[in-house]
């Protein structure tokens, strides 16, 4: 299970540094923002609890004062005192007089409401410890009932504006309901000194989510610029890389930027300029010494026709002759490993089919069929490394078959004999120049070791791979995955 979390996490880690970077900077914005948000949130909470405690207190007694004064007025006095308030543009309360108590439909459930009904029902119990419980709760002005069947929004203006918020936005009522007498219920009605204390202090209100969400964008997208800024000369210093391991002329880089950069340009470009040298000067060097030998070695060869010794003379010939081999073999290694041209679009059937067609023209039988699938790639390069395997195929095979399909990402080739097979703990010395099995020397004793060599070298300068496996069925099978 651990094993499997772990592979899933490599998967959707990015490859490239810009997508981790990415990554990072905005995995570590949200964590930050989250943490911030939440520290904020717990101090807005406590704030929010400590002044709406205090509010609930002092309005309730404020109530508790108004409840007494009610109580003290006779009956029909009542009637007239709120009669008179209201003309007069009313009090802290919106005040009625019921016989029964109203239902109220209260707002949500919210834990800050909650805590002010408590700390007003504890202080209304202390102010009047005589008196019967108050009902308390909150309500929204539109649902809210004053008596049996009036609601608010169907009392004058005049009566409620100055006390209750109905518009433009409406804000939660308090009601305290308690009974005067027995049949006798006074209803109050009043707003926290904090009106809308419900929603002003919830940190998650969609208006300040939405600030923060234009804010986190606004850091964000500065964040991807400036790496997208930083990590583009990176890919431009990977592309041309890229070209000149594949031995493609890339123009040099521009040594802009920053700092680090710039020295990393520079010091790339000059260590391109020295292993270019390098590369001349050793093909020079080869193609030189190769030359020169020749002469000697045909000297050689024709004097020791000279010796009168048979067996003496024999030595002499089969010296050079593997002198002469290893000379050959210098000069066509570096020949056909350094192939100047330039890459184009090939067509492998046409490619493939003419080396199957020269193949059965000398009498091999080759296996092939035809798939429209297309490579960008050095056409005699890829030739050359194609038809080395095929030649070794059909010297030490006798009958091959070369077939191609597409991949994710590569297009393979591959290349099968019907021989032998090679023993598993040879596969990995085959590439070794010179290097030649026994039954190599038995099936193609004028070979010296290279073809498979060069063929490696050749696929890896166009960033592909070689690989040599025994087939299941018997012989041995090569393929090339070139990219698609």
């Amino acid at each position: 299970m651990r094993e499997h979390l772990r592979g899933r996490l490599r998967r959707l880690w990015p490859a490239s540094l810009l997508g981790r970077l990415t990554l990072v900077m905005v995995a570590g914005l949200l964590v930050t923002q989250l943490v911030a948000n939440a520290i904020w949130a717990g101090q807005l909470r406590s704030k929010a609890q400590v002044e709406a405690q205090s509010a609930a207190q002092y309005v309730a007694h404020s109530a508790s004062a108004a409840i007494r004064f009610y109580r003290s007025l006779p009956l029909s006095y009542r009637v007239l005192t709120i009669q008179q308030m209201r003309e007069m543009g009313g009090t802290r309360f919106f005040v009625q007089l019921n016989h029964a108590y109203v239902p109220v439909k209260e707002v949500a459930p919210h834990p800050l409401a909650d805590s002010v009904k408590a700390t007003l029902s504890a202080t209304l119990k202390s102010d009047l410890p005589h008196s019967p419980v108050a009902r308390l709760a909150f309500a929204w002005p539109d649902e809210l009932a004053v008596s049996e069947d009036v609601r608010l929004g169907d009392l004058p203006d005049a009566w409620v504006q100055h006390i209750l918020l109905v518009k433009p936005e409406p804000a939660p009522i308090l009601v305290i309901q308690t009974e005067l007498e027995p049949g006798n219920w006074l209803y109050m009605a009043a707003l926290m000194p904090n009106p809308y204390f419900l929603s002003g202090n919830d940190p998650w209100a969609w208006d300040r989510l939405a600030l923060q969400g234009l804010s986190l964008a606004a850091v964000l997208l500065l964040c991807l610029l400036v790496v997208r800024w930083i990590t583009r000369p990176l890919a431009a210093l990977s592309d041309a890389a890229a070209a000149f391991g594949q031995g493609e002329h890339a123009p040099p880089l521009p040594e802009t930027g920053s700092r680090e950069f710039i020295n990393t340009a520079r010091a790339f470009s000059a260590m391109r300029e020295r292993i270019q040298r390098y590369i001349e000067d050793r093909e020079r060097l080869f193609i030189s010494i190769s030359h020169d030998l020749r002469t000697p070695i045909t000297r050689l060869k024709l004097r020791s026709e000279l010796l009168d010794d048979e067996v003496l003379r024999n030595d002499f010939e089969e010296d050079l002759d593997e002198l002469d081999m290893m000379v050959k073999g210098a000069l066509q290694c570096v020949k056909d490993s350094d192939i100047h041209e330039n890459p184009a679009e090939i067509k492998l059937d046409t490619l493939l089919g003419r080396l199957v067609r020269s193949a059965r023209m000398a009498g091999h039988e080759v296996g092939f069929e035809e798939s429209g699938l297309s490579v960008r790639a050095k056409p005699l390069a890829l030739k050359r490394a194609i038809g080395n395997l095929l030649d070794n195929a059909l010297y030490y095979g006798k009958r091959a078959e070369i077939s191609t399909r597409a991949d994710i990402g590569s297009v393979s080739i591959a290349v099968r004999d019907h021989g032998p097979g090679v023993p598993e703990d040879a596969l990995a010395s085959l590439f070794d120049p010179y290097m030649r099995l026994e039954h190599g020397r038995e099936q193609n004793d004028n070979g010296m070791g290279l073809g498979l060599g060069i063929a490696r070298g050749v696929i890896e300068a166009h960033g592909g791979q070689l690989i040599l496996e025994n087939h299941p069925e018997g012989g041995l099978h090569a393929t090339i995955r070139l990219p698609a």
